[in-house]
């Protein structure tokens, strides 16, 4: 089959350059008995195609009758086609079905806002962030005012309720002031349950919250993604202009990005509804002000265990808390950014929150209590270990505390000498020293050395031969030639 265009053509090269069928199949590569028919026919027409017969086609009143009766599945048609005969697949039933009954789309209402009347949030998904020894997801938070449609974003590296919480926070800090409304998707962190055209049961933390700040929450109704078309519009926009090609580094860099993004380009572009800026429109928005009692404290409590090694280990990573405290049960307070341990009401520890895994978080502190304790003990062991070398032992570092600038040190040293010379020797030495009114371990040590020294000097036993054995000696004949020189 040839188009109008190829038929115009080779009719062209036929009369006007006289060419032969076989050459105009080579100039137009087409078969020469395709030519042939071509030029045989003196007007173009279109090939009409063979209809086929579809097994569809005894069954077709039938089944307009069935959708007709009750709004049927494809699948429900298919089962009782089966029943009178029906060989054929459920592909061509089902595109069948879509011809003669086409998806029916669903009207929504244009929902107007007053200025500070309302506000819509959701997350949105940014992928993933390498955070230390591993990736986390990383999501963003959006809020959007309905009237003016001026937004704020937040990145953050979970969506669990302190995150949810402290987004509302800074974007109430943000807009400085609260809408009257917060209108939420049905998410965990806010919405414990929603049946079908009944009113939502809200968490107790999230109502709280709303409490403190004067909004009231408000869950959109279940399959009804129009109520928050504002913010989910938001969320692409977000993806689109902000996203779109942006390098994932660090948490604190997308943010600062985010920020920049968001008050020279979001909050600055003319809205394609309302053929202004946001901030523009942010001007008439009348938002109740924050409240005087301050920020909520958006931390979430958790009962936990200190482990023998004076650590609460939390998602996977271990933190310390002083040593005091192992084996005790404590409540841990989770924020964003930290994490405030407690004791009896007591606050012990406040380290900073890590989002890798698997990580030790030591406060140095922690350690040099235990090392402290452990020292403790070691001269307590050695103090006993002096006060038995002699009777007149403290006594006498009494007068090393007077004299001495380290008295602990000579305390170490005595004990020290007392192994290598013994106990009686440096008793007796540290006697000798008290009554020579000298005191420290130098002196003991140079008593012990000249009293060692002495003792190596001394003769030795003197061994006299038997009475008989003198008889035995044999002695050589003088001489006396050296006097005969004389007395010449």
């Amino acid at each position: 089959m040839i188009d109008y265009t190829t038929y115009r053509r080779l009719h062209e090269l036929s009369k006007r350059d006289h060419l032969t069928p076989v050459q105009i199949g080579i100039e137009l590569a087409l078969d020469e008995r395709t030519v042939r028919f071509w030029l045989d026919e003196e007007s173009y027409r279109p090939r009409q195609g063979i209809k086929r017969e579809s097994k569809l086609d005894g069954y077709r009143k039938d089944i307009a009758r069935w959708l007709d009766q009750h709004p049927y599945t494809a699948k429900q048609v298919l089962r009782r086609l089966r029943e009178s005969g029906y060989t054929g697949g459920y592909s061509i039933l089902k595109e069948y079905i879509r011809s003669i009954r086409p998806a029916k789309v669903q009207p929504y209402l244009t929902l107007g806002f007053a200025p500070g009347e309302c506000a819509q949030v959701d997350w949105g998904n940014a992928g993933s962030l390498a955070v230390g020894n591993t990736r986390r997801r990383m999501s963003f938070f959006v809020m959007v005012l309905c009237y003016s449609r001026k937004l704020y974003v937040e990145f953050t590296l979970s969506e669990t309720m302190e995150q949810f919480l402290s987004c509302h926070q800074n974007a109430f800090g943000f807009f400085g002031g609260v809408p009257g409304a917060v209108m939420i998707d049905n998410l965990k962190t806010a919405v414990l349950s929603h049946a079908y055209g009944q009113r939502a049961a809200y968490h107790p933390r999230y109502e709280d919250f709303a409490k403190h700040y004067g909004f009231e929450p408000k869950a959109c109704g279940v399959r009804k993604p129009n109520e928050k078309g504002r913010v989910e519009n938001a969320v692409g926009y977000v993806k689109k202009s902000l996203l779109a090609g942006l390098e994932l580094h660090s948490l604190s860099a997308v943010q600062t990005e985010a920020n920049r993004w968001r008050d020279e380009v979001a909050n600055r572009r003319e809205h394609g509804t309302t053929h202004k800026t946001p901030d523009e429109l942010f001007t008439e928005e009348t938002l109740r002000p924050l409240p005087a009692a301050g920020p909520y404290d958006v931390g979430v409590p958790r009962e936990t265990m200190v482990n023998c090694q004076y650590r609460v280990v939390f998602d996977t990573n271990r933190y310390s808390v002083p040593s005091k405290y192992a084996g005790n049960r404590v409540t841990l307070r989770v924020y964003p950014e930290r994490l405030a341990l407690y004791h009896n009401n007591l606050l012990i520890a406040s380290p900073l929150r890590s989002y890798g895994r698997y990580q030790d978080i030591l406060d140095p502190e922690h350690d040099r209590e235990l090392v402290q304790q452990r020292r403790g003990a070691r001269d307590q062991a050695m103090w006993q270990r002096y006060l038995q070398l002699s009777g007149r032992a403290e006594a006498f570092f009494l007068q090393m505390q007077e004299r001495r600038p380290n008295p602990r040190m000579h305390l170490r040293k005595i004990v020290a000498l007392s192994e290598i010379y013994g106990v009686d020797a440096v008793r007796r030495a540290m006697d000798d020293a008290f009554e020579l009114q000298v005191f420290g371990s130098d002196y003991i040590a140079n008593i012990l050395e000249q009293r060692q020294r002495f003792k190596q000097q001394e003769p030795g036993v003197l061994h006299v031969p038997r009475a008989g054995d003198l008889l035995d000696l044999e002695l050589p004949p003088a001489d006396l030639s050296i006097y005969e020189g004389g007395a010449a």
